[in-house]
């Protein structure tokens, strides 16, 4: 991995005006968030009482203050500024008068909650005011500054309207005043990281140093000594070792950034503060920072990544416990922290121009975090286990409903993930078929792309153009794409010549009406994890490109644990498309053994059981549970 940033980002994203997807595959994701989605989230923030909290009348609480000091409630502010944010998407999609009067309410409802100070936080404003910046390292108060000030971003850039984004400017003018390094100002940062790649968004779109050096400010400051969060609880008159968490660890505060190496606790706080860290890298050059940033990527792709790109195998503090620990059943694996690794793995990309990070970032993007999103666009995975006895389902809602409206917004500005333009260069990160329409060197490039991927792997990209163009056009080539083949223009192009980073680089003077063909190889694949992994130990995962399958129980007649798969099974399997699957699906059929139960009498005997042939199907993991209810798993028992 390179150990510094380079001295300018790599690559920028395109805005999603530039970005058409046509696909049988996201849209038909994006148009049932757009049509049930986002309905269905504002119905339910109206009828939880987060839209009415914003008029800030003081009364008993909806939920009340549970064993860790704090109720969720406190964190409705991010809830309303998530679904804002991914209504703007919506709207950059597809224009909507009444979806864009629906947001409008909302800004003027938030803007007539702010307080004369610039103060804006619905939950203590009614009912704690003489608790504010009290408590940073619980109550989130910086954490909803910063999904409203995203939110603000995601406005202006979709509609144009400042109006958000004047209020934020002047809530940060006042958070100023509060957090820095001068007398009288608490010396501290957020207990959940968010506000600071907020901030950043926030300097690229207005272009105000102010708001990086805040950034870099809540960046440096954390986990320095003494820490901050004792000193406060201290000033409430609390005891630090009473903290309910028993660790700085568990929000990525127990040393500064720059001497961490393991990536530990909240997995969403994680994943955001090292996002921001990443950006800030690759905006000022900072080597140190970069340095902490790649060993802890090391960190979480060698030792804690499940092969679905979910993350935080914990319930007890919603994060990490220890190397290798990935277990199945009970895995966490939340959603949002899935979210938040396409973000960070985005800010690596961007920065560094290495295809490594846009294969995790498609890992977690193609399976954990689709997987959290029911089909109908209003159905929900809080955790993601990758195995069930058919008792874990999507849900309507959640008491913390953060996961909807994070996958939402993500989904929705997908397009802002599929490529990026760099000096001279556009790059391809995710082959998704639709337009694209770029800057280079002045002139404007757009490519139009025909696949039906990930079911297929033929990708034909047309590039449309006024006239002849010298410039790159990268082609990522996933690291499972074993046997890829490239052409330009109907000649084939070695790959080898042009590989650099995960990446084909074609640099030529490009003409108008060029065609350049990818063939990536969608084999089957039987995925082994490492020995340490005790949950894994003689069992397999099928993937095939980008997607991780798993097994039903609606799809086969013996119980899933007592199947078995061999190399040669694997190696046997067929991909089929099913149309009238769940919209259509690419399906594996096979055969696999099954554990014989039929001339087993007792308990237990000295012969094992055996081996009769099964017939098997394995669909993706991400559109699991929307038939029958049933079992479920991805690790496979091995035979043979």
């Amino acid at each position: 991995m390179p150990s510094q940033p380079p001295s300018q980002r790599r690559y920028t994203p395109l805005a999603l005006p530039q970005v058409q997807i046509e696909d049988l595959f996201w849209a038909p994701r994006q148009r049932s968030l757009i049509e049930r989605g986002l309905p269905h989230q504002l119905d339910q923030l109206q009828r939880s009482g987060a839209v009415t909290a914003l008029e800030q009348r003081p009364g008993p609480l909806a939920i009340p203050i549970l064993d860790w000091g704090g109720t969720p409630q406190m964190f409705w502010d991010s809830d309303i500024a998530k679904w804002i944010e991914g209504a703007s998407y919506a709207l950059a999609l597809q224009p909507d008068p009444a979806l864009e009067e629906k947001v409008d309410a909302l800004v003027a409802a938030l803007a007539a909650a702010q307080q004369e100070d610039g103060y804006l936080n619905t939950y203590f404003t009614a009912h704690a005011p003489h608790q504010r910046f009290t408590n940073e390292r619980d109550w989130h108060e910086l954490y909803c500054a910063g999904h409203l000030t995203e939110a603000a971003v995601a406005r202006f850039q979709v509609t144009g309207k400042r109006d958000l984004l004047e209020v934020m400017e002047r809530y940060l003018e006042l958070l100023r005043s509060v957090y820095g390094p001068g007398p009288g100002q608490k010396h501290g940062y957020p207990g959940h990281e968010e506000i600071e790649l907020a901030l950043l968004r926030l300097y690229r779109v207005t272009g105000r140093p102010e708001h990086l050096a805040f950034a870099q400010y809540f960046i440096d400051e954390r986990g320095k000594s003494p820490n901050f969060f004792d000193e406060e609880a201290r000033a409430r008159g609390e005891d630090p070792a009473a903290y309910h968490q028993g660790t700085h660890q568990y929000a990525q505060a127990h040393r500064p950034v720059r001497e961490q190496d393991q990536v530990v606790g909240h997995a969403v706080r994680a994943m955001y503060l090292y996002t921001a860290m990443a950006d800030l890298a690759a905006q000022t050059g900072d080597q140190s920072l970069w340095a902490a940033c790649t060993r802890l990527w090391q960190d979480l792709t060698g030792k804690r990544l499940y092969v679905t790109g979910g993350l935080g195998p914990s319930a007890h503090n919603e994060g990490f416990s220890t190397d290798y620990d990935l277990p199945n059943a009970t895995a966490y694996a939340e959603t949002c922290a899935s979210v938040g690794l396409v973000f960070w793995a985005s800010k690596m990309l961007e920065a560094s121009g290495d295809g490594r990070y846009a294969d995790v970032l498609e890992q977690a993007l193609y399976n954990n975090v689709l997987a959290g999103v029911g089909l109908s666009g209003d159905r929900y995975f809080y955790d993601n286990v990758l195995e069930s006895r058919g008792d874990h389902h999507r849900w309507e809602w959640h008491a913390c409903p953060c996961c909807p409206p994070n996958a939402l917004r993500l989904i929705l500005s997908l397009g802002s993930y599929a490529y990026g333009a760099g000096e001279s260069e556009l790059a391809v990160h995710l082959y998704i078929q639709g337009r694209a329409r770029a800057e280079i060197a002045g002139r404007p490039v757009e490519l139009a792309v025909e696949t039906r991927y990930p079911w297929e792997g033929k990708v034909a990209i047309r590039l449309g153009l006024e006239s002849p163009l010298p410039f790159t056009l990268s082609l990522r080539i996933p690291a499972w794409s074993r046997d890829t083949r490239l052409w330009v223009g109907g000649e084939p192009v070695q790959l080898a010549d042009c590989l650099r980073d995960g990446y084909a680089r074609l640099e030529r003077r490009w003409s108008p009406g060029d065609l350049v063909e990818l063939q990536l190889d969608l084999a089957v694949r039987a995925l082994h994890a490492h020995p340490e992994v005790r949950d894994d130990l003689g069992r397999i995962a099928l993937q095939r490109g980008p997607l991780v399958y798993c097994l039903e129980g609606t799809d086969h007649a013996v119980p899933l644990h007592r199947i078995a798969l061999s190399q040669k099974q694997v190696a046997a399997l067929a991909a089929r498309f099913k149309p009238e699957l769940l919209g259509g699906l690419m399906v594996l059929r096979g055969e696999a053994s099954a554990l014989d139960t039929s001339d087993w009498d007792t308990l237990y005997r000295d012969l094992p059981a055996r081996l009769q042939p099964q017939p098997l199907t394995a669909v993706p993991y991400a559109f699991w549970d929307h038939r029958a209810s049933g079992a479920m798993c991805v690790w496979i028992p091995r035979s043979g």
